[in-house]
């Protein structure tokens, strides 16, 4: 098992910069697949979901993927092909001027074929933790389980008349 933790996601190939566990990464393959593999998906998850772009999405997810939370209190399960149309159906946050951030807390890749990623953002009026499940086959990474919590922010809560 490897476990790689990042910051953010400022790869180089995107502008940006590398912290020390990225440049670790770099050098070693981890089970033949090289880390930014793995970077550029999450980055294209974010990408799509950012832009409610399904055509992306789809590139990113297994078609047998599957996602679930349960941050409203009570369980949400959805397969891919109920899922996309309720991006689909979004005002996107580019569209609504919602700043483009996100991170990722860590990788951990256990094993050949397997990873796990949590990421954070913010968007919807959210703050969003995704613990993502990714496979790899036939040489390309994808996205098979989505598990996520989200707290709404503070600033976009509903208070009671009298509070606001």
């Amino acid at each position: 098992m490897v476990k790689v933790w990042a910051s953010s996601c400022d790869h180089p190939k995107h502008g940006g910069t590398m912290n020390q566990a990225q440049v670790y990464a770099v050098d070693k393959q981890v089970y033949g697949i090289e880390y930014f593999a793995i970077v550029d998906l999450l980055k294209r998850y974010y990408d799509a979901l950012y832009r409610c772009d399904t055509a992306l999405l789809a590139t990113v997810f297994h078609a047998s993927a599957q996602y679930f939370t349960a941050s409203s209190g009570e369980l949400l399960h959805l397969d891919m092909n109920s899922y996309f149309p309720i991006v689909e159906q979004r005002t996107s946050p580019e569209s609504s001027g919602d700043p483009y951030t996100f991170s990722i807390d860590s990788i951990e890749v256990t094993g050949a074929v397997m990873a796990i990623a949590r990421m954070r953002s913010s968007m919807l009026g959210k703050d969003f933790i995704d613990l993502l499940t990714l496979i790899q086959i036939e040489g390309e990474w994808k996205i098979i389980a989505k598990v996520f919590h989200y707290t709404i922010h503070a600033d976009k809560a509903i208070l009671p008349t009298s509070q606001n």
